[in-house]
């Protein structure tokens, strides 16, 4: 199975979600989702990239587009992202990988010559079909949000 490619349709899934409402990927998709994952809570690019995401939400959603971002932090660490930043969409905890090894963001990386497995910054545009139109991998935070709206703008 192609997991995260192009046209391939995600799994629908049961997931934990700050916004307590939405227990399963799916109930994203009333119009297209931007789904992005990152590494980890209240480091400074995740922080840039979420913020970034946050400050353009009204952009987005003008786009017809929800935004939720995922790592496989614990809700509890989520919840104190997003208060101490504000963000104004919902993030999912992946503690367990489902999402993250259905769209194959867990990579093998590298940190101070020591290998570990980790969330590869990825980010995917979703229809409402749960059909993948568009993704990143090894995303960039520097001007990734404006390439997700120029894409959006172009699908929509």
């Amino acid at each position: 199975m192609a997991h995260g490619k192009i046209n391939t349709k995600v799994k629908d899934m049961d997931i934990e979600c700050t916004d307590d409402k939405k227990k399963k990927l799916y109930d994203f998709l009333d119009k297209k989702l931007v789904l992005y994952f990152y590494p980890k809570d209240m480091t400074p690019g995740c922080t840039t990239e979420s913020i970034e995401f946050n400050e353009n939400l009204q952009k987005i959603k003008r786009l017809k587009a929800n935004v939720v971002g995922v790592s496989r932090d614990k809700l509890s660490s989520h919840e104190k992202f997003i208060n101490k930043h504000n963000f104004k969409f919902p993030l999912i905890s992946d503690t367990e990988e489902k999402l993250c090894n259905s769209l194959d963001v867990i990579k093998e990386k590298s940190l101070y010559g020591r290998k570990y497995m980790g969330v590869d910054r990825s980010t995917f545009i979703i229809n409402e079909d749960g059909k993948i139109l568009h993704s990143w991998r090894a995303v960039k935070v520097k001007g990734h949000v404006d390439e997700v709206i120029d894409k959006l703008k172009e699908l929509s």
